[in-house]
């Protein structure tokens, strides 16, 4: 096998390939075209999010078995096409779902009890302690959409909180012990706090919408680790000025690059509210990017390939 890693990762992915006697050519800068131009030359590729790999790209890859896409998405790959061409396809959620339920987690108490509000008023030398009274997340029902790895990982951190956890998704019976699957007018009807965990599809795109929003019986906290193109923006704001929305943790957003290395340059008057909103707290879709995620997102790709080619 001669594998070709588009992207850095952790060293051990590249190590333990070599160790099955496999070769690894190593390209960081090279852009798509040149890419194409050489990739009919290997049995595998090693991608995070750097390119679309779409039909073109795949159509030139005359000799590629698998895809290993380190990460949990494969939007940026054309699935479907791919898969006719009998190509094997590697992605890697279970690697980092405990990180994304921890990330979830903690976004969701600092949002309830004013975390990242008071630090920064503290930092200015502003002493507010009413102005800073927090909300406790027992007795509160919280709902995630999308009861796959990433879903499930949430709701495993629930378990120590005196919480009802449910959970709505388009398949049927992946409900357990953690969260009780139900439709979606139950979810919301009672959701008070509303957890994303879907990948990024034609059905998900835009989802959390103004109509999707105003159905909720509740005002909700909202949290997104999934994929920025699933919440519209300029609806969330006006959900949160409105109160419908009490706050939100948003680890990705709309205008990401399909990359997610870097965002976009102008910036859209619904994210200028973001950044000054007190009730919004943002990071940089960092949700399943830790130091133990990394390592097990890489052995996760190698043992899915290992299975299929060993």
């Amino acid at each position: 096998m001669k594998v070709l890693h588009l992207d850095t990762n952790h060293p051990l992915l590249i190590q333990r390939f070599q160790e099955l006697g496999w070769e690894n050519h190593e390209d960081y800068t090279s852009n798509k075209a040149q890419i194409e131009a050489k990739i009919h030359e290997y049995d595998g590729i090693v991608i995070r999010s750097r390119f679309t790999i779409d039909q073109q790209f795949l159509d030139a890859a005359t000799q590629l078995k698998f895809i290993g896409r380190v990460g949990a998405g494969l939007e940026n790959i054309d699935t479907q096409y791919a898969k006719r061409k009998g190509i094997f396809l590697a992605n890697a959620p279970e690697g980092n779902r405990n990180a994304v339920g921890e990330h979830a987690l903690g976004m969701l108490l600092s949002l309830m009890n004013k975390m990242h509000k008071a630090h920064r008023e503290v930092r200015k030398g502003k002493w507010d302690r009413e102005g800073n009274r927090g909300v406790e997340l027992d007795g509160k029902t919280v709902g995630i959409i999308g009861y796959g790895n990433m879903g499930k990982g949430f709701a495993k951190k629930l378990r120590g909180f005196d919480v009802n956890v449910i959970c709505y998704d388009i398949v049927g019976g992946v409900g357990d012990e953690n969260a009780r699957q139900v439709g979606i007018m139950e979810f919301q009807q009672h959701a008070d706090v509303v957890s994303l965990h879907v990948p990024q599809t034609e059905l998900t795109i835009g989802m959390i919408n103004e109509a999707f929003i105003n159905a909720f019986h509740n005002p909700f906290w909202l949290l997104n680790t999934a994929r920025g193109k699933c919440v519209k923006t300029e609806d969330l704001v006006t959900a949160l000025k409105s109160g419908k929305i009490l706050g939100a943790g948003l680890d990705v957003l709309e205008y990401e690059k399909k990359s997610f290395e870097d965002w976009f340059t102008q910036k859209p008057k619904p994210f200028k509210y973001l950044r000054k909103a007190k009730n919004v707290l943002m990071t940089p879709h960092v949700a399943g990017w830790t130091f133990e995620s990394k390592e097990k997102l890489a052995q996760t790709i190698v043992d899915k390939v290992k299975e299929k080619f060993m």
